[in-house]
């Protein structure tokens, strides 16, 4: 699986992004599907989530109630929906994919980068 992430950019405290992660030379029917992000000098933390199926969706404490989580199988491509930014989201955000019945993520998209000023 190939994953291509877009939708970054500058904004500000308060504004929306929506994310998206495209993939081609596989179908992402039988994938889960996460985004990460990395800020500056802190480790990579998984922000969201969602089943290959879509019946299940997860998010860090940090960004629930503001993040919203989705993917069109037919379009083999996912979103991170980002409302009521704050500077503390600012990071690069990856999409990556694993494969049901692993445990781990196995291809992951170049990043977008999202900084969000005050």
């Amino acid at each position: 699986v190939q994953l291509q992430a877009s939708g970054g950019g500058l904004v500000q405290a308060g504004d929306s992004l929506r994310l998206s992660c495209a993939a081609s030379r596989r179908s992402l029917r039988n994938y889960s599907l996460g985004w990460f992000r990395q800020a500056p000098g802190k480790e990579r933390e998984l922000v969201a989530s969602v089943s290959y199926n879509i019946v299940s969706t997860s998010y860090a404490d940090s960004v629930k109630g503001r993040f919203t989580i989705s993917r069109d199988n037919a379009k083999n491509t996912a979103y991170l929906q980002m409302n009521t930014l704050k500077p503390e989201d600012t990071a690069v955000y990856y999409c990556a994919t694993k494969l049901l019945g692993s445990s781990t993520y196995d291809y992951w998209g170049q990043g977008t980068l999202v900084t969000v000023s005050s």
